[in-house]
């Protein structure tokens, strides 16, 4: 099994940090999909970036499409976070 070494909101700190309590602020925790990119700053900003604008930009889908279609994807690739 593979192993990833995660940086713990309590420890984070710069990029991660800000990150994190962002994270915090729109799900009410941080998941592992967000700690999994915690050792490379720039890469999870830049990854929080799409996804927010994925979900929350403009689109010819709502908001409740856009959650239903992460839910399904998810689902089928057995990504249960």
């Amino acid at each position: 099994m593979a192993h990833l070494r995660l940086i713990d909101p309590e420890d984070a700190n710069g990029l991660v940090a800000e990150e994190y309590q962002a994270a915090v602020a729109r799900a009410g925790k941080v998941y592992n999909i967000v700690r999994s990119m915690s050792l490379s700053p720039e890469a999870l900003r830049s990854s929080m970036g799409l996804y927010r604008s994925i979900m929350f930009g403009p689109s010819g889908l709502t908001r409740q499409e856009r959650e239903l279609l992460a839910t399904v994807v998810s689902s089928v690739n057995e990504c249960y976070y």
